[in-house]
């Protein structure tokens, strides 16, 4: 019999899309079966136990931070972005939110299909350049593979993330009293792409957020003064699933100010054509953090001043009630706020 993880349920025969997707299924595949032999606790390194963002392993009196990514998003273009932004973006964002903002180098792995457009191929590498001079980061390394048509969907994109850190931050800091900001407005990756696959005509005006935040963290943490408890980027599960982690991680409850969380007109507009909840939805261009209510304010002025993090907001407030469980604060009432079982789009990253 499978163990029970995280919730009630049993673990199912066969692996489906809602495992990559990012909710609380893929958290239960990892937890009882991908992981399962390697969770080692021992040690106060932050190793894959943690399930954070990467890994943490004391050098010296500094850290090496190491993070990882597959990249799987169809289509491989898509409005404010492509799958080669999305690959250096990504994983430089894993990276910051641990607190390491400056990278050392980044592999890139590329798994590519027989037939694949050499223009397209092209196209992502140069993209993929500029997004590594927007993060100051470089490619040290990498792997190339070609396989028959038809045995792959045309690309996928895997790339490592190297980093060094005085301090790391993980996602399970969060105590009492903490309140949590978050850079921008959520939606706009997940919403993006669903949009332009389903022909909603509103492909002009939703675009993906997508974008490397290690300098906006970088200005974070020097405002905080140490003051930031822990940080994540609210990808594949979007915001819902993001702050349960850190919530169950850190044993606290959240309590999150609705009209506090900034949402686009035209994102809510689509998601409310679409059916879906702002709250689920991936993000590829935004970070929560969570910060000491004496710092918070410093931290708010330093990621507004920076052109990523305009409509940074205070969106929430920790405390020792509801432990491990999101509160939704309407103005009206209060409601739990569940993480998704999946994200509602595969393939989102």
């Amino acid at each position: 019999m499978a163990k029970p993880g995280i919730g009630s349920q049993t673990r199912e025969e066969r692996v489906t899309l809602k495992h990559g997707a990012g909710g609380r299924a893929m958290r239960m595949l990892i937890e009882e079966t991908l992981a399962a032999g390697f969770l080692d606790r021992s040690t106060e390194e932050i190793g894959l136990a943690a399930l954070d963002d990467g890994a943490a392993l004391r050098i010296g009196d500094r850290w090496l931070v190491v993070t990882t990514d597959s990249h799987v998003i169809h289509p491989v273009f898509f409005p404010g972005g492509d799958i080669g932004r999305l690959a250096i973006a990504g994983t430089v964002n894993d990276l910051a939110v641990m607190g390491a903002t400056e990278v050392l180098g980044l592999t890139s792995a590329v798994v590519i299909e027989e037939g694949f457009l050499h223009s397209d191929l092209e196209r992502i590498q140069r993209s993929m350049q500029e997004t590594c001079r927007e993060a100051g980061a470089k490619i040290v390394t990498g792997d190339t593979k070609v396989m028959g048509r038809g045995e792959l969907d045309g690309i996928i994109i895997n790339t490592t993330g190297v980093a060094i850190a005085d301090a790391v931050v993980s996602d399970a800091g969060l105590s009492p009293g903490d309140r949590i900001l978050l850079t921008g407005p959520i939606g706009d990756h997940g919403i993006a792409l669903m949009a332009a696959r389903r022909g909603l005509g509103l492909e002009g005006e939703l675009r993906s957020d997508v974008a490397p935040l290690n300098g906006l963290i970088r200005r974070a943490l020097d405002a905080a003064n140490g003051a930031i408890t822990a940080m994540k980027d609210p990808t594949r599960g979007g915001l819902a699933s993001a702050l349960t982690e850190m919530a169950e991680k850190s044993r606290v409850g959240i309590v999150i100010e609705e009209a506090a969380v900034p949402v686009t007109p035209v994102v809510r507009s689509a998601a409310e054509i679409l059916g879906l909840d702002p709250f689920h939805i991936a993000n590829e261009g935004v970070a929560v953090i969570g910060v000491r209510p004496e710092a918070v304010h410093a931290v708010l002025d330093a990621v507004s001043s920076h052109p990523l993090g305009r409509s940074c907001a205070i969106i929430a407030t920790c405390t020792d009630e509801h432990a491990r469980r999101l509160i939704l604060d309407t103005g009206i009432g209060r409601r739990l706020l569940i993480e998704p079982e999946g994200e509602p789009l595969p393939r989102i990253c």
